[in-house]
Protein backbone atom coordinates (compact mmCIF):
# COMPACT_ATOMS: atom_id res chain seq x y z
CA UNK A 1 0.00 0.00 0.00
CA UNK A 2 1.41 3.20 -0.83
CA UNK A 3 -0.07 6.61 0.76
CA UNK A 4 0.19 10.06 -1.21
CA UNK A 5 -0.44 13.10 0.58
CA UNK A 6 -2.14 15.86 -1.46
CA UNK A 7 -2.28 18.42 1.01
CA UNK A 8 -0.82 21.31 0.83
CA UNK A 9 0.85 22.73 4.22
CA UNK A 10 -0.97 25.21 5.73
CA UNK A 11 0.97 28.16 6.41
CA UNK A 12 2.90 28.14 3.20
CA UNK A 13 -0.19 27.49 1.30
CA UNK A 14 -1.82 29.07 -1.53
CA UNK A 15 -4.52 31.66 -0.97
CA UNK A 16 -7.54 32.23 -2.94
CA UNK A 17 -7.09 35.80 -4.21
CA UNK A 18 -8.44 38.34 -1.45
CA UNK A 19 -8.91 35.49 1.28
CA UNK A 20 -6.96 36.59 4.96
CA UNK A 21 -3.46 34.21 5.46
CA UNK A 22 -3.20 31.33 8.02
CA UNK A 23 -1.95 32.33 10.82
CA UNK A 24 0.17 30.85 13.85
CA UNK A 25 0.44 31.68 17.20
CA UNK A 26 2.53 30.03 20.11
CA UNK A 27 0.42 30.18 23.55
CA UNK A 28 2.72 28.27 25.65
CA UNK A 29 5.93 27.02 24.78
CA UNK A 30 8.72 24.79 27.01
CA UNK A 31 11.46 27.07 25.70
CA UNK A 32 9.96 29.70 27.52
CA UNK A 33 9.33 27.61 30.90
CA UNK A 34 5.60 26.67 29.80
CA UNK A 35 4.92 22.98 30.80
CA UNK A 36 3.95 22.13 27.52
CA UNK A 37 3.45 24.14 23.78
CA UNK A 38 -0.04 25.18 22.62
CA UNK A 39 -0.65 26.54 19.53
CA UNK A 40 -3.73 28.48 18.41
CA UNK A 41 -4.37 29.04 14.60
CA UNK A 42 -6.23 31.13 12.22
CA UNK A 43 -7.52 30.59 8.92
CA UNK A 44 -10.35 31.28 6.47
CA UNK A 45 -12.57 27.66 5.96
CA UNK A 46 -11.11 28.16 1.90
CA UNK A 47 -7.06 28.12 2.52
CA UNK A 48 -4.86 25.05 0.89
CA UNK A 49 -6.09 22.18 0.42
CA UNK A 50 -9.98 21.93 1.03
CA UNK A 51 -13.38 21.55 0.53
CA UNK A 52 -16.38 23.63 -0.91
CA UNK A 53 -19.96 22.87 0.19
CA UNK A 54 -22.97 23.95 -1.57
CA UNK A 55 -23.52 26.69 1.04
CA UNK A 56 -20.72 28.26 -0.40
CA UNK A 57 -22.91 30.02 -3.58
CA UNK A 58 -26.18 28.82 -2.62
CA UNK A 59 -28.78 30.42 0.05
CA UNK A 60 -30.35 27.23 1.12
CA UNK A 61 -27.66 24.41 -0.10
CA UNK A 62 -26.22 21.99 2.33
CA UNK A 63 -23.32 23.35 4.89
CA UNK A 64 -20.16 21.15 5.27
CA UNK A 65 -21.77 19.36 8.73
CA UNK A 66 -24.45 18.57 6.78
CA UNK A 67 -22.73 16.21 3.62
CA UNK A 68 -22.45 12.62 3.93
CA UNK A 69 -18.66 11.55 4.23
CA UNK A 70 -19.25 9.69 1.11
CA UNK A 71 -18.29 12.03 -1.10
CA UNK A 72 -14.70 12.60 0.17
CA UNK A 73 -13.91 9.05 1.09
CA UNK A 74 -14.44 6.57 -1.41
CA UNK A 75 -12.48 5.00 -4.56
CA UNK A 76 -11.52 8.31 -6.95
CA UNK A 77 -10.01 8.50 -10.23
CA UNK A 78 -6.72 10.98 -11.10
CA UNK A 79 -7.19 11.95 -14.52
CA UNK A 80 -4.12 14.40 -16.29
CA UNK A 81 -5.37 17.44 -17.91
CA UNK A 82 -3.58 20.85 -18.56
CA UNK A 83 -5.26 23.87 -19.74
CA UNK A 84 -9.42 24.21 -20.40
CA UNK A 85 -11.50 21.06 -19.17
CA UNK A 86 -13.83 21.29 -22.22
CA UNK A 87 -17.21 19.22 -21.96
CA UNK A 88 -15.73 16.66 -24.41
CA UNK A 89 -12.76 16.55 -22.20
CA UNK A 90 -15.03 15.93 -19.28
CA UNK A 91 -16.86 13.33 -21.08
CA UNK A 92 -13.70 11.33 -22.16
CA UNK A 93 -12.53 11.67 -18.44
CA UNK A 94 -15.66 9.38 -17.09
CA UNK A 95 -15.26 6.86 -19.51
CA UNK A 96 -11.71 5.93 -18.87
CA UNK A 97 -12.43 6.40 -15.76
CA UNK A 98 -15.59 3.90 -15.79
CA UNK A 99 -13.74 1.49 -17.72
CA UNK A 100 -11.01 1.40 -14.87
CA UNK A 101 -13.67 1.33 -11.70
CA UNK A 102 -17.01 2.67 -11.82
CA UNK A 103 -16.83 3.48 -8.18
CA UNK A 104 -13.80 5.35 -9.07
CA UNK A 105 -15.75 7.38 -11.64
CA UNK A 106 -17.95 9.30 -8.86
CA UNK A 107 -14.71 10.88 -7.73
CA UNK A 108 -12.91 13.12 -10.29
CA UNK A 109 -9.68 14.01 -9.55
CA UNK A 110 -8.05 16.21 -12.28
CA UNK A 111 -4.18 16.28 -12.27
CA UNK A 112 -2.46 19.75 -14.02
CA UNK A 113 -2.87 23.50 -14.23
CA UNK A 114 -6.80 23.11 -15.73
CA UNK A 115 -9.82 25.07 -15.25
CA UNK A 116 -13.12 23.55 -15.42
CA UNK A 117 -15.72 25.06 -18.21
CA UNK A 118 -19.20 25.21 -17.29
CA UNK A 119 -19.83 22.68 -19.90
CA UNK A 120 -17.59 20.49 -18.26
CA UNK A 121 -19.04 21.10 -14.98
CA UNK A 122 -22.45 20.33 -16.78
CA UNK A 123 -21.19 16.91 -17.63
CA UNK A 124 -20.06 16.20 -14.35
CA UNK A 125 -23.11 17.74 -12.70
CA UNK A 126 -25.59 15.46 -15.13
CA UNK A 127 -23.93 12.15 -14.34
CA UNK A 128 -24.35 12.88 -11.38
CA UNK A 129 -20.66 12.05 -9.29
CA UNK A 130 -19.72 12.95 -5.86
CA UNK A 131 -16.95 15.01 -5.93
CA UNK A 132 -14.59 17.72 -8.33
CA UNK A 133 -11.09 18.08 -6.99
CA UNK A 134 -8.61 19.74 -9.06
CA UNK A 135 -4.82 21.96 -8.03
CA UNK A 136 -5.88 25.47 -8.57
CA UNK A 137 -7.25 27.57 -5.27
CA UNK A 138 -10.58 27.25 -7.60
CA UNK A 139 -12.42 24.81 -9.80
CA UNK A 140 -13.57 27.33 -11.94
CA UNK A 141 -11.77 30.50 -13.49
CA UNK A 142 -10.37 32.47 -10.80
CA UNK A 143 -11.51 35.74 -12.41
CA UNK A 144 -14.76 34.23 -12.96
CA UNK A 145 -15.49 31.29 -10.22
CA UNK A 146 -18.85 31.70 -10.13
CA UNK A 147 -20.91 30.08 -12.82
CA UNK A 148 -19.14 26.40 -12.57
CA UNK A 149 -19.27 26.67 -8.72
CA UNK A 150 -23.34 26.31 -9.23
CA UNK A 151 -23.69 24.26 -11.64
CA UNK A 152 -21.69 21.41 -9.42
CA UNK A 153 -22.62 22.72 -6.19
CA UNK A 154 -26.36 23.10 -7.24
CA UNK A 155 -26.14 19.63 -8.12
CA UNK A 156 -25.03 18.68 -4.77
CA UNK A 157 -21.31 17.96 -6.62
CA UNK A 158 -18.89 19.01 -3.77
CA UNK A 159 -15.41 20.49 -4.84
CA UNK A 160 -11.77 19.94 -3.45
CA UNK A 161 -9.66 22.68 -4.40
CA UNK A 162 -5.85 22.94 -4.07
CA UNK A 163 -4.64 19.28 -3.82
CA UNK A 164 -1.41 18.22 -4.98
CA UNK A 165 -0.84 15.63 -7.65
CA UNK A 166 2.47 15.99 -9.16
CA UNK A 167 3.65 12.71 -7.60
CA UNK A 168 0.61 10.96 -8.58
CA UNK A 169 -0.16 8.67 -11.86
CA UNK A 170 -3.48 9.04 -13.45
CA UNK A 171 -5.38 6.04 -12.46
CA UNK A 172 -7.77 4.82 -9.95
CA UNK A 173 -7.02 5.13 -6.10
CA UNK A 174 -8.86 4.82 -2.74
CA UNK A 175 -9.30 9.27 -1.66
CA UNK A 176 -10.13 10.35 1.69
CA UNK A 177 -10.35 14.42 2.50
CA UNK A 178 -12.83 14.21 4.67
CA UNK A 179 -13.60 17.49 6.07
CA UNK A 180 -13.81 19.34 9.55
CA UNK A 181 -17.57 18.99 11.19
CA UNK A 182 -17.67 22.98 11.18
CA UNK A 183 -21.64 23.72 12.02
CA UNK A 184 -23.38 25.84 9.50
CA UNK A 185 -19.96 26.38 7.29
CA UNK A 186 -19.54 27.02 3.82
CA UNK A 187 -16.51 25.00 3.72
CA UNK A 188 -13.49 23.14 5.55
CA UNK A 189 -9.90 22.68 5.33
CA UNK A 190 -8.86 18.92 4.62
CA UNK A 191 -5.63 16.80 4.79
CA UNK A 192 -6.45 14.88 1.53
CA UNK A 193 -4.19 11.24 1.06
CA UNK A 194 -4.98 9.00 -1.91
CA UNK A 195 -4.20 5.21 -1.16
CA UNK A 196 -2.79 3.29 -4.12
CA UNK A 197 -3.54 -0.37 -3.51
CA UNK A 198 -0.05 -1.37 -5.34
CA UNK A 199 3.04 0.81 -6.50
CA UNK A 200 2.51 2.72 -9.50
CA UNK A 201 5.59 2.82 -12.21
CA UNK A 202 7.15 6.12 -13.05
Amino acid sequence: MVIYDISQEIFSCRVYPGDPVPEKKLLCSTEKGDLYNLTAFSMCAHNGTHVDAPFHFLKDGKTIDALSPDAFIGMAYVAEHHGIVSGNDATAILEKAKKQNPEAAKRILIKGEAVVSSEAAKVFASEKILLVGNESQSVGSEDAPMEVHLILLGADVVLLEGIRLAEVNEGVYFLNAAPLNLSGADGSPCRAVLIAAEVHPH
